[in-house]
């Protein structure tokens, strides 16, 4: 079977503090073994604050970290727990939640619990009966699904999010209200993976079916690739609930996009957000 990520990839995975409160973990991921998506996980964590008083196609894998208004610290869509990401988490505060962003994003959760057993661990539905299925089981705390209306108090305080039941992949998008900061999975994609693979000593854009992958899920003009990909075929099954959704998530104030597959974009993020789901949150013109 080929392998999503290299053997050596705790020498390749790049820690970069985004804000004073997120801080990205980034490394190579292969879809299939062959598309260079790369690989994304976030930390953060929760500093208290007036406002928030209670706070060979290549892709890549980023975990994001955020801190708590406790000083503790949420984890998004966890990569390898190498030593050196391990140690970064725990310097960062006490890990309180481990989410899985949606049903794909889930491989190292068994890892991630058994090193925080304390922590809470947030699923979209589904996800337990997959893992249960590969013989991964793990105690979820909170599974969401299109009923579930909070995590708890200290989440809530500083965390938008939206299921979207209508995407393939079952997502949860969050918004980092104090940082204005969209933390996803697989919703929007930025490729090439430049950051993921910058410690890999090969091309992000390497490879025929890679190319064409970057073509589709760039967020370049007018993302004209990446608009039918989700009208077309991610969205299909239910454009109208995708929709709701998407409007829901338009509503927010945010600013920068965090995504697994592709470069963090720093500003600007709300435009191109509007622009790639421009046909699910107006009248769709023929193109």
């Amino acid at each position: 079977m080929p392998k999503s990520m290299p053997d050596n990839v705790a020498e390749m995975t790049v820690i970069r503090q985004v804000t004073p409160n997120i801080t990205i973990f980034s490394a190579p991921f292969f879809r299939n073994g062959l598309l260079k998506v790369g690989g994304r996980g976030t930390l953060g964590t929760y500093p208290k604050c007036p406002q928030y008083p209670h706070s060979r196609c290549r892709t890549n894998n980023t975990l994001q970290i955020v801190r708590l208004p406790s000083g503790g610290v949420a984890v998004f869509s966890p990569i390898s727990l190498t030593p050196a990401v391990k140690e970064a988490a725990k310097a960062l505060g006490e890990v309180k939640y481990i989410t899985a962003s949606d049903i794909e994003h889930h491989m190292s959760l068994g890892d991630w619990h058994d090193a925080f057993p304390q922590a809470k661990l947030i699923g979209p539905e589904g996800l337990p009966e997959k893992r249960a299925k590969q013989n991964m089981a793990i105690p979820f705390s909170i599974i969401i699904d299109k009923n579930t209306k909070g995590v708890d108090p200290e989440f809530d305080a500083v965390f938008d999010f939206e299921y979207v039941q209508a995407h393939q992949n079952k997502e949860i998008v969050f918004n980092y209200k104090p940082d204005r900061t969209l933390i996803q999975a697989d919703l929007i994609f930025n490729l090439p993976a430049n950051e993921q693979f910058s410690k890999s000593g090969t091309s992000p854009e390497a490879g025929l079916l890679t190319k064409l992958w970057i073509h589709v899920t760039n967020t370049r003009g007018r993302a004209l690739g990446q608009q039918r990909l989700i009208w077309y075929a991610i969205s299909r099954s239910d454009r109208e609930g995708f929709g709701r959704s998407m409007k829901k998530i338009n509503t927010w104030d945010f600013d920068r996009v965090i995504p697994c597959h592709g470069d963090v974009i720093e500003s600007g993020g709300k435009g191109i957000f509007q622009k790639i789901m421009t046909w699910h949150l107006e009248p769709k013109e023929s193109t």
